[in-house]
């Protein structure tokens, strides 16, 4: 699985040109889009979180867009409701997410050194 298709799964039915997928994912650190996704890099899932953000804020700000999302029970205040949940929910996620790869669980660093 690359990286494209581990984003779509994050998406789930929202449907991304890959092409624009693609500049998401670079500007989230992936430089190699079609690479291999490796799910045990904490820096790797942490893209794929931020790029998931990105493209959900990418829709939030464009009302027109979300004018046509209509699903059968679902109304489009609902749409927007549950959209900026979602956004709340990544960015919740990403703030607790170690920002490197090491094994150490701790989030605390030293930052004077006596």
């Amino acid at each position: 699985m690359d990286y494209i298709q581990r984003t779509q799964m994050e998406l789930k039915s929202i449907d991304i040109a890959p092409e624009e997928l693609m500049i998401y994912l670079e500007e989230n650190g992936i430089l190699q889009p079609l690479n291999e996704y490796n799910s045990q890099s904490n820096a790797d899932k942490r893209a794929i979180y931020k790029t998931s953000l990105s493209v959900l804020e990418s829709i939030a700000n464009n009302p027109q867009q979300m004018k046509n999302y209509k699903e059968e029970d679902m109304s489009v205040s609902g749409f927007a409701e549950s959209i900026q949940n979602r956004i709340d929910q990544l960015e919740k996620k990403i703030r607790h997410m170690s920002v490197d790869d090491s094994n150490s669980e701790s989030s605390f660093f030293m930052l004077f050194k006596g």
